[in-house]
């Protein structure tokens, strides 16, 4: 027999995020009623993290369940939204949450004027889509958005996931997503980046090098923010930096790429935050943005200047 207050929830989109949360729901025994599934890889996940769950066409799903899980990409989300709306699907007192850390509830403006419950639950964490993300869930925190008196519903379902809700306002969704993108994702293009010039030089196996390394890092920048800062912008040490700026510059055959852009971008950024905070003074800080100028090379490749 179903607990009270357990829910029937149908899970839209058995992505990597929609599988493990419904799985999760399941956990808590919810009862997953259904779950939409269109690639072999999504039919595939379906099967091993939800098994037994019918897959169902989508409308079928919202007139089974009293939660729908909408987990679709970002772009996917209003029209489908909207359609559904159209089709009169959504059900007055029906909760129905998506997982887009880029929206909060607005988006869910044709459910609400349907009678049904919006919620925004995003899990701040990147999926594998395998069992290993249930076990990554408790130390998991979610970014949280409903009406006032609704949120302490979306607050229960993350924590029934084994999560922690962290409420994140309407106006502010964009730059909490904006935030994590940055942080999450351009770390991952930082290590390639660095990976790949380390197996330029004949590192067979970079991430080996570069793993203490980069894990140190974070761990001190979460512990200690910009406290933790080192290396040669931090020291305003101008020379090193022109020699990297100029030895990436050779290495891109002589123009910008990926690589060159994104240092030089970085260490900008970590220059002006390192003046602003004290750790550089202003004429350090001026070198560096010198040394970072597109076109610019070092003083030894410079050539005489007003006839000295």
């Amino acid at each position: 027999m179903a607990k009270p207050g357990r829910l029937g929830v149908g899970i839209i989109g058995a992505g990597k995020v929609g599988a493990i949360l419904g799985a999760a729901l399941r956990a808590a025994e919810h009862a997953v009623v259904g779950v939409s599934a269109v690639s072999e890889a999504s039919r595939e996940r379906a099967e091993n993290l939800l098994p037994g769950v019918p897959v169902l066409e989508v409308q079928e799903i919202v007139e089974r369940a009293e939660l729908v899980l909408l987990a679709v990409p970002d772009d996917a989300l209003a029209p489908l939204v909207e359609g559904l709306a159209k089709l009169g699907a959504w059900q007055p007192g029906q909760l129905v949450a998506h997982t887009s850390g880029r929206f909060g509830v607005s988006v869910l403006a044709p459910i609400r004027a349907a009678g049904a419950v919006p919620l925004a639950i995003h899990p701040a964490m990147t999926f594998t889509g395998l069992s290993l993300d249930l076990a990554r869930l408790p130390d998991c925190t979610f970014g949280v958005t409903a009406d006032p008196a609704m949120l302490p519903i979306a607050q229960a379902l993350v924590v029934e996931m084994g999560a922690e809700p962290v409420a994140i306002a309407e106006a502010d969704r964009t730059l909490y997503h904006a935030a994590l993108a940055h942080g999450s994702n351009h770390l991952v293009t930082l290590a390639a980046q660095s990976a790949q010039l380390l197996r330029d030089v004949g590192v067979e196996n970079p991430e080996r090098m570069l793993g203490p390394l980069l894990r140190a890092s974070l761990e001190n920048a979460l512990a200690s923010g910009e406290g933790a800062l080192t290396g040669p912008v931090a020291r305003g040490d101008v020379g090193t930096v022109q020699a990297h700026v100029s030895a990436l510059r050779d290495h891109d055959g002589g123009h910008s790429g990926d690589i060159l852009a994104a240092y030089t971008a970085m260490a900008d950024a970590t220059a002006r935050r390192g003046a602003d905070r004290g750790i550089l003074r202003q004429d350090q800080l001026a070198q560096l943005e010198k040394a970072l100028e597109p076109g610019h090379l070092p003083e030894s490749e410079e050539g005489p200047l007003d006839g000295h």
